[in-house]
């Protein structure tokens, strides 16, 4: 049965390919460049092929984002498949052995910027939504296809916007369409973010009088952040990552001659689910305080928390991370639950009203975010069949 599946999957191979193509080479770098054009694209096929779909808009008044519904006749609950379609900066193109945007496949492989995050996701999703809508009658509940942009800046819009909107039914749980082929992603660690200013004495540096500036302030607080021992990881808990601090970021000055009387440091914190957000404020409130009190300033060191997100995990038999290992069991698959590092979109979701997300299960790939980004197609068959399958079970008539 499960090759017959496939079989039937590796048919589609062809069109998901040459729309995902198409896709990648519109570029649509977050931040960068406009969307409409890659959110076009997807238009033009979804209305080609009868798909009942929607704009999400921004409060600001841009397109951030398409959202495919289709419901059951019988009631039940709505499920979500999310894939984005703005991509990471391409970065030194010249370094690049192709085209950021080629599209083309060469050995197997899709080729250009966004090829692997997430636009043969966003593909194969859409022709998913089409297989779905076309045996709608027998389903109970609701499928949406999220095809979102605004992620790679940080912003979230698509995401938000469709959160936002009261229109849509809140699913019980997304399936993002970000790549790997040998796991599943069932949960990250959440994120405590702050923009801390470090204030000092501005002065000439070529002045007699001594002068602590900012700059030597932020330093010494950048040492004591780095030597800072956090929590380990319980054995005892089955969240299986310890937190982590890192200062990411650090502005101050310009010239020679003027020692500056502000540095602004980013400083990045990702939580577990014993090390929360109340736990990381306290941590840089302490090491702030304690600067403050041993090397004073000008001004008290103020924190200006800019997001915050909670760590997510799924257990294996948590739906619907559980209908995506069943139907990857059934077409001969055998990928491992995983829970990431580095913080998603997953956990976006997951902090409102506690929705169930998988953040990773798709096709190998190489250079995401990096130079010569590309997806392996080879699996795209068995892909398809895993997520088509596992959408159906999650619909299917009780």
């Amino acid at each position: 049965m499960s090759k017959n599946l496939v079989d039937q999957a590796r048919g589609r191979t062809a069109s998901v390919v040459e729309l995902a193509q198409r896709l990648v080479r519109v570029p649509s770098r977050g931040g960068l460049d406009s969307y409409r054009p890659v959110l076009a694209v997807l238009e033009k096929w979804l209305s080609g092929h009868g798909l009942p779909h929607r704009h999400l808009m921004s409060p600001g008044g841009d397109l951030v984002g398409l959202v495919v519904e289709i419901a059951g006749p019988a009631p039940g609950t709505w499920w979500a498949l999310d894939a984005c379609v703005d991509t990471a900066p391409f970065g030194d193109e010249s370094a690049w052995t192709f085209p950021p945007t080629s599209g083309d496949v060469k050995d197997g492989w899709l080729h250009g910027r966004g090829a692997a995050d997430s636009k043969l996701a966003a593909a194969m999703f859409c022709h998913i939504a089409a297989d779905i809508h076309a045996q709608a009658d027998q389903l109970a509940g609701g499928l949406a296809v999220l095809l979102d942009v605004d992620e790679h800046t940080g912003d979230f819009g698509g995401a938000l916007s469709y959160l936002a909107d009261p229109h849509i039914p809140v699913p019980a749980g997304v399936m993002i369409g970000y790549p790997g082929i040998d796991e599943v992603v069932v949960g990250g660690r959440g994120l405590w973010r702050a923009r801390v200013s470090v204030s000092g004495e501005s002065g000439h540096s070529g002045s007699r009088r001594p002068t602590t500036g900012a700059i030597s302030r932020a330093a010494r607080l950048i040492q004591v952040l780095d030597s800072v021992v956090l929590p380990p990881q319980d054995p005892d808990d089955s969240f299986p990552l310890p937190p982590k601090i890192s200062v990411t970021a650090c502005h101050s000055g310009e010239g020679f001659s003027v020692i500056p009387d502000l540095c602004v440091l980013n400083i990045d914190v990702r939580l577990t689910p014993a090390f929360c957000e109340k736990d990381a404020r306290m941590l840089v409130h302490d090491v702030t305080d304690a600067l403050d009190r041993d090397m004073p300033g000008p001004r008290p060191t103020s924190i200006e928390v800019v997001a915050v997100w909670p760590p997510f995990q799924l257990q294996p038999g948590q739906e619907p991370a559980a209908a995506l290992f069943r139907a990857a069991k059934d077409t001969g698959l055998n990928p491992r639950p995983k829970t990431a590092g580095p913080s998603n979109i997953g956990n976006l979701l997951a902090s409102h009203g506690n929705i169930a997300v998988t953040a990773g299960f798709g096709v190998p790939y190489e250079g995401l975010h990096g130079l010569d980004e590309r997806a392996h197609l080879a699996e795209l068959p068995h892909v398809y069949t895993v997520y088509r399958q596992a959408v159906l079970d999650l619909l299917r008539p009780a």
